[in-house]
């Protein structure tokens, strides 16, 4: 008896470790809108079924100030994504892209001249942009859409996004949308709130500053160092950040990805709203 109960615990304990958080035990994987976790049937029924827009997210990883980590884009392009596919229905979520063009390599400018940062060239960021679409198309999505996190590479998105389109013009079966509105929504909109609520513009910031933390403690409080936020900051050249990032708040951050969910949802539904009608 004792050998059984010895058993029967240690799997109850590895089934507990195993167990995906957020997904109970029995529950059916195929609610996820990752595409990664789901598997290959599973996908091609949720095709079937009417799940033919996909949003591919698009971050970065690069220095975020003493502060934050690297991966910030990554965590909140991805967090955002779900929310968004889960609000629009028949969407699913492509893998995160995390190997943007940042800056040249050497001599190292921009973010290049801090540790971590990660940066590929344009073309090849363009290439993997048009392989991933035509990817989707070949398995049967409509709709491809870019959600950049990034401002830098802004201009990329809507490069791919014409030369297919354009390529694709005599058969409309796929349209790529590459949708600025994701990115603006957490630029001016949003820094107009935060002034409005008594935050200054040296404040906020262009990089790593209150905004951009503000942001991610609204998607992820582990993205940032706590601890570093009551230090005060040092030259902008000398730790990569832009603005003053003490009084941010995971508050202040839910107006700007709310702002972001939104317009993403309204832009997306009129980018595909020509095709449903046909």
């Amino acid at each position: 008896m004792t050998s059984y109960l010895l058993r029967a615990l240690g799997a109850l304990i590895l089934t507990l470790l195993l167990t995906k958080p957020g997904v109970a035990a029995g529950s059916d994987p195929a609610s996820t809108v990752f595409l990664e976790e789901m598997t290959s049937p599973e996908l091609r029924q949720r095709i079937a079924k009417g799940a033919t827009t996909i949003l591919i997210p698009i971050g970065a990883t690069e220095q975020n100030g003493p502060h934050m980590v690297l991966g910030k884009h990554n965590v909140r392009v991805r967090v955002l994504a779900a929310q968004i596919a889960d609000k629009l229905g028949s969407t699913v979520v492509a893998p995160v892209m995390a190997y943007v063009p940042e800056g040249s390599i050497q001599p190292p400018t921009a973010h290049m001249r801090f540790t971590g940062t990660i940066s590929i060239s344009e073309p090849a960021f363009e290439g993997l942009l048009e392989g991933a679409a035509r990817s989707f198309r070949q398995h049967g999505f409509q709709d491809v859409v870019f959600l950049g996190d990034h401002g830098g590479y802004q201009k990329n998105l809507a490069r791919v996004a014409n030369r297919l389109n354009q390529e694709w013009a005599r058969d409309s079966h796929t349209r790529v949308h590459a949708l600025p509105q994701f990115y603006a929504a957490a630029q001016a909109p949003f820094n107009a709130q935060l002034k409005a609520k008594g935050f200054t513009a040296a404040e906020i910031g262009t990089h790593a500053g209150l905004a951009d933390t503000a942001l991610a403690l609204a998607v992820d409080p582990a993205l940032v160092r706590h601890e570093r936020l009551t230090q005060s900051p040092k030259a902008a050249e000398a730790n990569g950040v832009s603005g003053d990032p003490r009084r941010a708040t995971a508050e202040a951050g839910q107006w700007g990805t709310q702002a972001i969910v939104d317009a993403s949802i309204a832009a997306i539904r009129e980018a595909i709203r020509p095709r449903a009608a046909r």
